[in-house]
């Protein structure tokens, strides 16, 4: 996996419910969004946030393959990269609309 780009390090790959509820907004190396490292992370250390609103309805529509599983919810995959192609692209942001409308606690 790549570090060394924009779209691995700060862009949300996928969201990971945690034992409580909350979740972590991972980048595209299963850090945090913002880290930029390989190294191995414990996501309690760090922020995670109840999504109000994300019942299955909502994390099929952030789902890349419209999987309502709610534990990791990937918003694209290997096979969708968001910066491949100007559909791509369109696709994820669409998914980023519907997230980023979330209320957090």
């Amino acid at each position: 996996m790549a570090l060394n780009d924009f779209r691995s390090v700060f862009l949300p790959y996928c969201l990971e419910k945690q034992s409580d509820g909350r979740y972590v907004v991972l980048n595209r190396e299963y850090k945090p969004v913002g880290f930029k490292t390989r190294e191995h992370i414990e996501y309690q250390d760090y922020i995670s946030v109840e999504l109000k609103g994300i019942g299955l309805a909502t994390v099929a529509k952030l789902s890349y393959n419209s999987d309502s599983n709610t534990d990791r919810i990937y918003l694209y995959n290997d096979g969708c990269v968001p910066t491949e192609s100007p559909e791509y692209m369109k696709n994820y942001l669409k998914r980023l609309e519907i997230l980023a409308k979330l209320k957090v606690d």
